[in-house]
């Protein structure tokens, strides 16, 4: 008797064997696209972790007892 996942490695490797090329293309355009992404994502991580900084610190400020600077315009 053949276990489920024999049945299922013997199904994908028919799968991948018939499988056909995609005859796909990369246009101009792609490159500038995921250098956008590329740019924005890091942009973005940066100012995820510049908030996640300063909500840090003055957490670790309350903790402590001293009081923290507000910068904007509180």
């Amino acid at each position: 008797m053949r276990t489920r996942a024999t049945r299922l490695t013997s199904i994908f490797l028919i799968f991948a064997a018939l499988e056909a090329p995609a005859l796909a293309y990369l246009d101009g355009a792609t490159g500038s696209i995921l250098l956008q992404a590329a740019i924005g994502l890091v942009a973005s991580w940066m100012v995820y972790f510049r908030l996640f900084k300063e909500k840090a610190r003055s957490f670790f400020a309350r903790l402590s007892g001293k009081t923290t600077a507000k910068t904007d315009g509180e």
